[in-house]
C-alpha cells in the first residue's frame, strides 16, 4: 500500500470557478432572487442543449421526480415500475402521489433496469416506468419505450446521472415523456440544490409549472373566473417548488462547461479502465454501444470470490489512505420503511448480487493525473494484497 499524505480525494465534487461566482454575484445584484428571468434562461438552455421542446426548473431533483408524476396523472392505487438500484428518491416520488413502487431486476451487465424484467411486472394498475440512467449509461429506450406504447405507459427517465450522455446519437432529455436531470453538487453540473424535467409534451409542461407553485396559474385561458388582473387561482393542491435565480445563474454559467467537464470525466474513466481491465480480481463497467454514458460514476465490481477479503475490508482500506469511495447504491428494497410496507430482501436477486460486490471511486472533473494515478496506484496494491492469487 501507498502510505502518503496525498489530500484526501471525496467520491465526487463541485467544479466552480470564478465566472460562476460572478454570475451568481450578478443575480444577487439583479431585482429578482426568486423564480424570475434568470430561471426562464437556465430552462431554455438546457431544452436547447438536450433537443427538447421544453423545461421546468424545480428547487431540486426529488421535487421534480414527484412533479413528473403528478403530471403523468399517477394517483392513489397506481403501479409504477422501477430499479431497486437507485437513491431512494426514484422511488420515493411514487409514494408521494400515492402509488405504489413495483420494482424490477437489473441487468446484470449495464445494472440498469431489464426491459424483461419490466414486463413481466406490468398488471392492469401499472401506469407508468421510471427507469434509471444508472452511473450515466442510458437505458435501453428503444425496448423501454416499446413497452411502453404497447401498454398504454408514461415513461419518466430519472437521469440524474445522465445529462450529456447519448441513446443512439440522441440526447438524454429529449427522448423520454419526461426526463429529470438533478444539479446535485456531484452531480456533472451543479445549481447548489436543483433538478429539471424535460419533455416534448405541452400538457406536461404546463402541469409541471403549475405543480411547482401550489397548483396556482394566472393563465388566463385556464381561469374558471377573473376578477382583474390581480387575479389567479389554485386549481389543485401544488407545492412551493420553485428554483431561485441565484441557483440558475450558478447552472447557466456551469452550464457553457458541460461538455468539457463530460470529456474530463471519459478521459479518467480511461484510465481507469485501461488499468483495471487486465485484473481478474475485478470487473470494470461495460459500456452498451447503443449508447455513449456521461459517466457520472465509476463503479468497480469486486470479484470477492477471488479475494481473501470482502468489500467492507477493501473500502476501509481505500479510506484509510484517502481514498473517499462509496457504494451506489443500497437497494431500495432493503430500507426500513421500505421494508415496512412489504418488500423483501431476496426478490430481487442480480441487484442484491451486485450490490454486495461494488465500490465507487472517485470521479469529478477536478480531479488531477496524479489523483488518478494515486487511486489507480492503491487500488492495484490492494488486490495484490488480498488476491487469492498472490496468496495461494
Amino acid at each position: 500500500m501507498v502510505n502518503s499524505k496525498h489530500p484526501f480525494i471525496p467520491y465526487g465534487k463541485q467544479t466552480i470557478d470564478e465566472q460562476d461566482i460572478q454570475e451568481v454575484v450578478k443575480a444577487l445584484k439583479s431585482d429578482f432572487l426568486t423564480t424570475g428571468p434568470i430561471v426562464d434562461l437556465f430552462e431554455q438552455r438546457i431544452a436547447e442543449y438536450v433537443g427538447a421542446k421544453y423545461a421546468v426548473a424545480f428547487s431540486n431533483g426529488t421535487a421534480a421526480l414527484h412533479g413528473a408524476c403528478f403530471a403523468a396523472g399517477i394517483r392513489d392505487g397506481d403501479e409504477v415500475i422501477t430499479t431497486p438500484m437507485t437513491f431512494a428518491a426514484s422511488a420515493n416520488c411514487v409514494l408521494y402521489v400515492g402509488g405504489i413502487p413495483i420494482f424490477a431486476d437489473i441487468d446484470p451487465k449495464t445494472y440498469n433496469i431489464d426491459p424483461k424484467e419490466i414486463r413481466r411486472k406490468i398488471t392492469s394498475k401499472t401506469k407508468a416506468i421510471i427507469p434509471v440512467d444508472y452511473t450515466g449509461q442510458p437505458v435501453n429506450l428503444e425496448e423501454i419505450i416499446k413497452i411502453a406504447e404497447e401498454n398504454n405507459l408514461v415513461v419518466i427517465e430519472d437521469a440524474a446521472h445522465a445529462i450529456g450522455a447519448t441513446y443512439k446519437g440522441k440526447k438524454i432529455g429529449s427522448i423520454a415523456d419526461m426526463t429529470m436531470f438533478s444539479f446535485h453538487p456531484v452531480k456533472h453540473i451543479t445549481t447548489g440544490e436543483g433538478g429539471i424535467i424535460t419533455t416534448n409534451n405541452k400538457l406536461y409542461y404546463d402541469k409541471l409549472k403549475q405543480f411547482r407553485s401550489h397548483g396556482i396559474t394566472r393563465d388566463k385561458t385556464l381561469l374558471k373566473e377573473y376578477h382583474g388582473p390581480w387575479y389567479y387561482e389554485m386549481q389543485f393542491l401544488g407545492y412551493n417548488y420553485r428554483m431561485t435565480d441565484i441557483q440558475a445563474a450558478l447552472g447557466t454559467s456551469q452550464l457553457n462547461k458541460l461538455d468539457m467537464f463530460i470529456e474530463k470525466r471519459r478521459k479518467i474513466v480511461k484510465q481507469y479502465n485501461d488499468a483495471f481491465r487486465i485484473l481478474d480480481e475485478v470487473t470494470i463497467p461495460f459500456q452498451s454501444r447503443d449508447s455513449k454514458s456521461s459517466w457520472h460514476l465509476y463503479v468497480l465490481q469486486l470479484e470477492t470470490e477471488k479475494l481473501c477479503c470482502d468489500r467492507k475490508e477493501m473500502f476501509e482500506a481505500l479510506q484509510k489512505v484517502g481514498i473517499g469511495v462509496n457504494v451506489h447504491y443500497i437497494p431500495v428494497h432493503y430500507q426500513p420503511y421500505y421494508q415496512k410496507l412489504g418488500y423483501r430482501n431476496g426478490e430481487y436477486p442480480i441487484s442484491e448480487e451486485v450490490y454486495s460486490k461494488i465500490i465507487t471511486l472517485p470521479l469529478f472533473p477536478g480531479m488531477v493525473n496524479e489523483d488518478v494515478e494515486y487511486i489507480i496506484r492503491n487500488v492495484k496494491d490492494l488486490i495484490t494484497k488480498y488476491s487469492l492469487k498472490s496468496n495461494g
